[in-house]
């Protein structure tokens, strides 16, 4: 108790004391009631405000020796409890500065203290691992377990994700001890489901996420997207990848990235009419520069109404470089060389990139002009590297051999010294 508790507490027994030894002065406390104690053989008669008053002091005496007795113990507990947090600050602040040995010594002396010792171990855990001593980390991680199993699968879980081990950290989240998870480690879960293959598990993991507010709106958007689109690439047949696309929102599917992995599992898995169809309704709902290249990308049929669909769209978004160049490699797709050729080229200049001039080199290479396909692709990886493209040289030269072993072979006539000595056959003669 705190000094300024006792004083008040010994005041106030001073006054009921006062009191209560005026009240007792008076004579007709009898008609309170009798007390009679029998001890020994002995009677000890006495009133009952008496009696209450007796019982009170001798509380109050017991109390004082206890606090008296007590009052060294309560100081030294006191003592550890401020170092303890003097320490764990430090330790975490040398953490945060990188002094990883020091953090890890201030955090484990902190952990004596019962109060804070999860905490503790736990930043004393991830300083171990900072300084990649991993026995240490290790040790102090079993440590953790004793005294916060949840906290120490967390953070094993953490550490396995970072090793790309999602399995190993499924299974120490599943641990029956700790469940339910609380929010972190249901994003934990989430994660490596995902990482394990496992989206649409992640995917109805959702729900609770979104009531533990454990990220915030946007990200849980973001995460949703991500997830409904993975669990569409992961679909095994064409009835999984029906179903899964019926189970996603509707307000999901025309995203860029949801549409496009259904449309391209879609092909995969030759349902190419699904596929078109749901990434002309997204084109038509919402424009979009990657989901107007992927639909000109992908391997399906449908050429001519698909280089229908992208004239239509080129009315309303002529600017767009994708669109040139989905439209290049329609055309590429049914030999329509000329077209294909003018289509790219206005990519290029629209600034469609190294995927334009792949196109390009594509189309040439298809004509058998191998030097200009060269070209193009040179200039594809120089825009890779954050390098300007150069300028297409056409001509009838034969291009540059690649490889040495190619290059003709010159025969050089043989030197002669003139002062050297040799027999008739022309061979030198030896001294």
């Amino acid at each position: 108790m705190k000094p300024l508790q006792s004083l008040v507490v010994l005041l106030l027994a001073v006054a009921i004391g006062v009191v209560a030894a005026q009240w007792l002065g008076a004579d007709d406390l009898n008609r309170f009631g009798e007390v009679t104690l029998r001890y020994g053989g002995y009677d000890y008669h006495s009133n009952l405000p008496k009696v209450a008053l007796l019982t009170v002091v001798a509380v109050l005496v017991l109390w004082l020796l206890w606090s008296l007795i007590a009052a060294p113990f309560r100081a030294w507990g006191r003592y550890r409890r401020k170092q303890g947090r003097v320490r764990l600050i430090d330790g975490l602040q040398a953490y945060e500065h990188g002094q990883w040995q020091r953090a890890e010594k201030l955090l484990d002396g902190a952990a004596k203290d019962p109060e804070v010792s999860a905490v503790a171990l736990a930043n004393a855990v991830r300083s171990a691992q900072a300084r990649a001593d991993g026995p240490a980390g290790e040790a102090l991680l079993q440590r953790l377990g004793e005294s916060d199993a949840t906290l120490q699968a967390l953070l094993r879980a953490e550490q396995l994700l970072a090793r790309d081990l999602p399995v190993d950290a499924i299974n120490a989240l599943d641990v029956a001890a700790i469940q339910p998870l609380p929010p972190r480690g249901l994003w934990l879960r989430t994660e490596a489901l995902a990482r394990a293959g496992r989206a649409h598990e992640a995917y109805g993991q959702l729900g609770a996420l979104r009531q533990s507010k454990v990220l915030p709106a946007e990200s849980n958007s973001e995460l949703e997207a991500r997830l409904a689109a993975q669990a569409l690439l992961e679909a095994a047949d064409v009835n999984a990848l029906a179903a899964q696309w019926e189970a996603t929102p509707k307000a999901l599917r025309p995203t860029p990235d949801v549409v496009g992995a259904y449309a391209s599992r879609a092909v995969a898995l030759s349902w190419d009419e699904p596929a078109l169809l749901a990434l002309e309704h997204a084109l038509d709902q919402r424009w979009d520069d990657e989901l107007v290249a992927l639909y000109g990308r992908l391997p399906a049929e449908r050429l001519a109404t698909r280089q229908a669909n992208l004239a239509r769209w080129r009315n309303v978004h002529d600017s767009s470089a994708a669109l040139r160049l989905a439209q290049g490699r329609v055309a590429l797709a049914q030999q329509q060389w000329d077209a294909a050729d003018t289509f790219l080229h206005e990519a290029i200049a629209a600034g469609a990139g190294a995927a334009a001039w792949e196109a390009l080199g594509e189309l040439f290479a298809q004509r058998g002009d191998h030097a200009l396909a060269a070209q193009c692709l040179a200039n594809a990886l120089r825009l890779q590297r954050g390098e300007d493209s150069v300028e297409l040289v056409r001509g009838n030269e034969a291009p540059l051999r690649a490889t040495v072993e190619e290059q003709p072979i010159a025969v050089q006539p043989p030197v002669y010294d003139a002062n050297e000595e040799r027999d008739e056959f022309g061979n030198p003669r030896l001294p």
